[in-house]
């Protein structure tokens, strides 16, 4: 198999804005691109310092509703401080993180509820 990598992950969101400023403003990630040179569509996609798997904050697939998304894992350094940090911003965790068998994680919840795994190994 040819596969190599995960390139682009759609995050459904009612407000490309709002969610535009939650990924870069809250988590960090950084603005790949931003237009709307296809009618209809803005595409918004953001990605964590250094590259890796971007993020489409989209609107137009029904089949995806806002706040659908659950279980997408992204990866703290330092989870206690990442926690702390983006408690302080007022983002919602359902609970503060816990230790499981495979790593600790805490589990957030971006302005539209899609849940993210914030994890560290």
């Amino acid at each position: 198999m040819s596969i190599s990598a995960v390139t682009v992950v759609s995050v459904p969101v009612s407000d490309q804005d709002r969610a535009r400023k939650f990924y870069t403003e809250a988590l960090g990630f950084q603005v790949v691109r931003d237009d709307s040179s296809v009618p209809g569509i803005r595409w918004v996609q953001v990605a964590p310092p250094g590259g890796g798997t971007a993020l489409t904050l989209v609107t137009w697939f029904d089949t995806m509703p806002p706040g659908s998304l659950r279980g997408l894992v992204l990866a703290s350094g330092d989870l206690t401080a990442d926690y702390q940090r983006l408690r302080d911003l007022g983002v919602q965790f359902d609970e503060p993180p816990r230790k499981q068998p495979w790593a600790t994680e805490a589990v957030l919840s971006d302005p539209d509820g899609n849940q993210l795994v914030l994890q560290q190994a």
